[in-house]
C-alpha cells in the first residue's frame, strides 16, 4: 500500500483546497431548473449540484465549439463545391482502399 505523504487528512488539507480552488459564481435557478439537476446527481450524471453544473458547461462549450467547426467547414465548401473530378477522385480512393484491406 503506498502512504499518501500528505497524511490521511490530504483530501481536506488547506493545500489540497488552495490547488483545487475555483471561483464561485452566484445564480438563480427555477424550481424545475434545480429539479432537473437533482435528478441528474440523483442518475450519477455528477456529484453533486456543482459537478452537474460544470458538466453541463463542458458540454456546451464543446457543442458550440463543435458548430463552429462545422460552420466553417460548410462555408468552405460553398466557397470551393465539390466537383465531378472530386467524386470520382474519392470514389477511386475509396476502392484503392477497400482493395487495401485484408480481408
Amino acid at each position: 500500500m503506498i502512504r499518501d505523504p500528505f497524511g490521511p487528512y490530504h483530501e481536506r488539507s488547506t493545500l489540497c483546497i488552495l490547488v483545487r480552488m475555483t471561483t464561485p459564481v452566484p445564480t438563480r435557478f427555477s424550481d424545475q431548473e434545480l429539479a432537473t439537476i437533482d435528478q441528474l446527481v440523483s442518475d450519477g450524471v455528477g456529484e453533486n449540484r456543482s459537478d452537474v453544473i460544470r458538466r453541463a458547461v463542458e458540454h456546451f462549450d464543446d457543442a458550440v465549439r463543435r458548430a463552429r467547426v462545422g460552420e466553417v467547414i460548410a462555408n468552405s465548401y460553398r466557397i470551393h463545391p465539390q466537383s465531378s473530378d472530386d467524386d470520382t477522385l474519392a470514389m477511386a480512393n475509396a476502392v484503392a482502399m477497400t482493395e487495401a484491406e485484408p480481408w
